[in-house]
């Protein structure tokens, strides 16, 4: 070791014991997500090299999205209004209670959610998607009776993006959260709760056909409603999981790689989000 770092290491030992606990850790879970986002970006770009060995679930799904667009892949859902699509997730609900599967785990959210390919759901899970395509936070909260009857292991929450868009208050949005976590806590005591963070949208690059609500809300908006999705996760023994650094470029904005229009999210998108299920899976979480 050279003369100079060998003087340099005890000053830096000795600053080191002076950072606070909090901020060490801070350090390692930023080192943790960089790792996460190199894994990320290794498996879109191996997964976007068609000469690449591909997953059997993408390669199923990349074979479906060639046929069908994510609204014709709905099937006849794409024509019901909402209290008919409620209706037809209570059907399913009920069909679910009926049965014993194994490891039961429910999406909720919106058509982010809704458009999750299955193929591309991690494994070992039997995944019940129980999304509805332009729901908000209100919606949601007023619906979650349908799953009273149900045994899921586990529940993914990713909610209020449209809250924002149609220009609904932050507060409304976080109060019906809370409730959310609340009311599935208090139903299902044994269940683990995930609650996600809302993705950021493209802002400038943005074509989704509301491109000038979506120039509206700036996402800083956006992140400071996260701030307070992950207290509410926090507040309620619940996990938070943090997708917008996956999915934001340097000036925070959705990575154009990973979107269709600005808003939604093209197969790489899913590739992303799956990753860190996948991830989140692999921890204590999962097991």
């Amino acid at each position: 070791m050279p003369f100079r770092e060998k003087l340099q290491l005890p000053s830096l030992i000795q600053s080191l014991q002076q950072v606070p606990p909090w901020a060490l850790l801070s350090l390692a879970m930023n080192g943790l997500l960089f790792i996460t986002v190199l894994v990320v970006l290794r498996q879109v770009a191996v997964l976007s090299n068609p000469r690449a060995p591909m997953l059997p679930q993408a390669n199923a799904f990349a074979a479906a999205e060639a046929a069908a667009s994510p609204a014709a892949s709905l099937g006849d859902r794409h024509y019901l209004d909402y209290q008919q699509w409620v209706a037809l997730l209570e059907q399913e609900a009920a069909a679910i209670a009926a049965r014993n599967d194994p490891r039961q785990t429910v999406l909720l959210g919106d058509s982010l959610t809704l458009w999750f390919p299955q193929e591309l759901l991690p494994g070992r899970r039997t995944w019940i998607n129980q999304a509805i395509s332009g729901d908000n936070s209100d919606g949601l909260r007023q619906r979650l009776y349908i799953l009273d009857q149900t045994n899921p292991e586990t529940v993914f929450v990713m909610i209020g993006i449209n809250d924002l868009i149609w220009g609904k208050p932050e507060a409304q949005l976080i109060d019906n959260t809370r409730a959310i976590v609340r009311y599935l806590r208090d139903t299902h005591p044994d269940t683990q709760i995930v609650v996600q963070s809302l993705l950021p949208h493209g802002n400038e690059s943005a074509t989704w056909e509301g491109r000038d609500r979506l120039l509206a809300l700036p996402n800083e908006r956006i992140r400071a409603v996260n701030t307070e999705l992950r207290q509410i996760a926090d507040d309620n023994g619940a996990y938070y999981l943090d997708l917008y650094p996956l999915f934001a470029n340097g000036e925070g904005s959705l990575r154009a790689d990973l979107t269709t229009d600005g808003l939604h999210l093209n197969w790489q998108g899913y590739i992303v989000w799956r990753t860190a299920i996948a991830l989140l899976n692999e921890t204590d979480f999962g097991k």
